[in-house]
């Protein structure tokens, strides 16, 4: 049976008992990873007055507001009536190009670190990209979901799957003239997994594969590309051959995780992390204090939560009464799946340092806010589950 197979219709949500039928060992895992987060970007920069402006708690506070923010969101995202969520959808999409277009536009967008990816308000830093991965899923699933079921197809077409490129080639290409290199990668992935439960041939697939080959050697060979971006690849490749330079980040966050042994120096007596040896460590560095302070046990435990949510979340891919929420399940898996290991490898120097904050652990706004409203979506296709 297809992926785009319909399953019958029933007719309302048991509001009353939605407290009770919602998936809490994803909620559970997900509250644990926030907490863990919580303490490690406090311990990352409590001694960093140049961040904290002299209040050492002011990281926790702004962490746990995120998340108490990004949680009001998950909610409204979890009880929203199913049919709204789709009328929602182009709209989400919309609003995500934008967001990617105003943060292009100079004296709008900020740069830091290099990427033209931010738009300053007067209280916070958004970052449309993080919206835009929510925005990528759910317009491929609609379009894909909506054409099966106005023709009652059980695979997608392939003109269904080219205009599905198509809503992604959009925002992927205004990402790429930030240059945001690590949220094209989890564009990318996303768009690959979609794409493989809609039910095409498998030479999709391969195809698919050629043209991310083809278009990274374009991007190379017309400068898209940044030359510290390239120069990354370089130093993935080989970090000691600039260790003072481009393959810092790398070799400061192996001595950090490898000080860390099995038990770790305990939380806020880190040396690399204490004395800030490893750059943006609250941010897309994070994981290097829990190696450092929390051991491998630490560690592991950060990487088996991860496990956790993507196996809830795989479950709720499979259990998803029809197309639509089975595609943006898979989708919601293949961002957290491929954006952690790009994070947590990077530490490791086992792939390339792009910026990749590890979702609900790193400081960030946005990147919490975007989280934890696909966390409110897998809720929302769970309980449809349970409809009666």
């Amino acid at each position: 049976m297809s992926l785009l197979t319909m399953r019958p219709v029933r007719s309302r949500v048991d509001r009353r008992s939605a407290l009770w039928q919602a998936d809490w060992v994803l909620v559970l895992g997900v509250l644990a990873l926030a907490f863990l987060g919580g303490l490690l970007v406090w311990s990352a920069t409590y001694q960093r007055t140049s961040l904290t402006d002299g209040h050492p708690q002011a990281y926790l506070f702004r962490h746990a507001l995120n998340f108490a923010i990004g949680a009001v969101l998950a909610v409204g995202a979890a009880v929203t009536d199913h049919r709204r969520l789709r009328i929602l959808a182009p709209l989400l999409y919309a609003a995500s190009l934008l967001g990617l277009i105003l943060v292009l536009v100079p004296g709008v967008g900020a740069v830091i670190n290099g990427s033209r990816s931010w738009i300053e308000l007067p209280w916070m830093s958004v970052q449309p990209s993080e919206f835009a991965k929510l925005a990528v899923i759910v317009g491929m699933a609609l379009l894909i979901a909506e054409k099966g079921e106005t023709n009652h197809r059980e695979n997608a077409r392939t003109i269904d799957i080219a205009q599905a490129i198509a809503v992604a080639a959009i925002p992927v290409l205004l990402v790429m003239l930030q240059p945001d290199l690590g949220t094209v990668m989890v564009l990318g992935s996303i768009v690959f997994g979609i794409i493989a439960v809609s039910g095409v041939p498998k030479r999709w697939m391969l195809g698919l594969v050629t043209a991310a080959v083809l278009i990274a050697t374009l991007a190379i060979q017309f400068n898209v590309l940044k030359e510290y971006q390239l120069a990354r690849f370089t130093a993935f490749a080989d970090p000691s051959q600039d260790p003072q330079g481009i393959g810092y980040n790398v070799n400061q966050a192996r001595i950090a995780i490898g000080n860390g042994g099995v038990f770790g120096q305990g939380l806020f007596h880190g040396s690399q992390t204490q004395n800030a040896f490893v750059p943006e460590q609250h941010t897309d560095f994070v994981f290097t204090v829990a190696g450092e302070e929390l051991g491998l046990i630490g560690a592991g435990a950060i990487i088996a939560l991860f496990a956790l949510i993507l196996w809830r979340g795989l479950r709720i891919a499979i259990n998803a009464r029809d197309a639509f929420d089975r595609l943006v399940a898979t989708g919601i898996v293949c961002w957290f799946a491929f954006q952690a290991f790009e994070n947590i490898g990077m530490t490791l120097g086992i792939m390339p340092v792009t910026g990749l904050p590890l979702p609900f652990v790193s400081y960030g706004g946005s990147s919490m806010f975007a989280g934890l409203l696909a966390i409110g979506l897998l809720q929302n296709i769970h309980l449809r589950t349970h409809e009666i």
